[in-house]
């Protein structure tokens, strides 16, 4: 199978230069001083369409002859390729249906009838993007519409890959030599697009491709010689949430990648909240992913070069409770218990004065009592201040109730109550 070259990328590059916006790459003082490292950031958040994808979707279409566009384009998409589909189908004034899975942000789906206009018609289909692609190319071939793949095209990877050619230039101007490149992995095209870029033109650089844990679909190709289809995903990190790369991707991957890494949901939402908090960058689950990898790697990137690529800032603000929720959860300092409670008068004062820490905080409090019954069972929710705290709480609970349940380790008690 063929893979694409640094020429291929040069060549999309000539045609994508008026059409998207040469993003920056910056210098980040804060996490370069937190990591102890020299650390870059490709900030493709600030995309026309607040996203990487439009750099595949407008050179896969400009791409096509002219007798495939007369009845338009047709692309399934969790939300960033499809607007890059709608903005390029306005600018090119052609018609284009948007499959979409019925799980997307309301934020995505309201960004792509903005982009897209007139121009756009939004079908939502199936609950994981997989569903929401077969439904797509389906109504592609049976309307006879040209389908544009989000990854597993050699034309959206030398798109993508228009994004490596940019911060390597830019890098080089500057003084920087990546030792590093950290870049999300969904269906696998940015990742194809930028190895095939940096291998060949930078081949020292290592490359490693960064999965959401829930949604680990290269390491599963990798493991199994091939793509295979995931049985189960957390949907979370929506823009990589895939339950089976391309075998396209998969190829350049195994060509190219130095290493695969995977970062926990939380860790991902802690990240979001830092560079929103500290660097007042607004990235969405997808686009944080590289920078939750730098706490992965802290140990083997210290003292060198990374760049990081921030692939997109298309982030629903009504996410942004659970966002802090996971995170909580995920630094140790949410927890949620079941405990019985005395059926007396006092019962909740003597928990709050003897059990609860001095800086420990209830954040939830569900409780329904029970006729004829000694104790009742209350949904708990406790803040802690430091997560040193929790071992003492824990002792404290014990002697209040020996029966309490600890939610987090029972995880389906915890998606039912939580």
């Amino acid at each position: 199978m063929d893979l694409t070259t640094d020429v291929q990328i040069k060549r999309a590059y000539k045609v994508l230069k008026e059409a998207v916006s040469h993003t920056p790459l910056q210098y980040d003082r804060y996490l370069s001083e937190k990591y102890e490292a020299t650390i870059l950031l490709k900030r493709e958040d600030l995309q026309k369409v607040r996203s990487f994808k439009l750099r595949g979707a407008y050179y896969a279409i400009k791409k096509l002859p002219h007798e495939q566009l007369v009845n338009g384009v047709v692309c399934a998409s969790a939300g960033n390729h499809a607007q890059g589909v709608a903005y390029t189908s306005h600018e090119m004034n052609i018609s284009a249906v948007i499959f979409m899975p019925t799980t997307t942000p309301h934020q995505k789906i309201a960004q792509v009838e903005f982009f897209g206009g007139k121009k756009v018609s939004i079908r939502l289909v199936g609950d994981t993007f997989d569903a929401s692609a077969k439904a797509a190319k389906e109504f592609a071939v049976k309307h006879k519409m040209a389908f544009i793949d989000p990854f597993n095209d050699p034309d959206i990877i030398a798109g993508q890959g228009t994004l490596a050619l940019e911060m390597m230039t830019d890098a080089q101007k500057e003084g920087f030599k990546p030792d590093y490149i950290l870049a999300a992995i969904g269906g696998g095209g940015l990742i194809s697009g930028i190895a095939s870029y940096v291998k060949n033109t930078s081949p020292a650089t290592k490359i490693i491709g960064v999965e959401p844990k829930g949604a680990p679909s290269m390491q599963a190709a990798f493991d199994h010689g091939g793509p295979v289809s995931l049985n189960e995903i957390d949907k979370f990190v929506d823009g990589a949430a895939v339950k089976e790369v391309g075998l396209l991707t998969y190829f350049h991957a195994k060509a190219y990648l130095d290493a695969l890494a995977v970062v926990d949901e939380g860790l991902v939402c802690s990240t979001i909240l830092e560079l929103y908090t500290k660097q007042a960058i607004v990235a969405e689950p997808a686009g944080a992913v590289s920078v939750a990898a730098l706490e992965v790697l802290k140990d083997e990137i210290k003292g060198k070069t990374i760049i990081c690529v921030i692939s997109g800032g298309n982030n629903d603000i009504s996410r942004m409770a659970e966002i802090e929720e996971r995170s909580l959860v995920y630094e140790g300092l949410q927890h949620y218990f079941v405990v019985n409670f005395p059926q007396r008068p006092g019962a909740l004062k003597e928990f709050v004065s003897e059990v609860l820490g001095p800086k420990d905080d209830i954040t939830r409090f569900e409780y329904t009592k029970k006729i004829n019954r000694g104790t009742g069972p209350v949904v708990l929710g406790v803040l802690l201040k430091e997560t040193a705290d929790l071992t003492a709480l824990l002792t404290r609970l014990e002697q209040f109730d020996p029966t309490y349940i600890n939610l987090q380790a029972a995880p389906s008690l915890y998606s039912l109550l939580v």
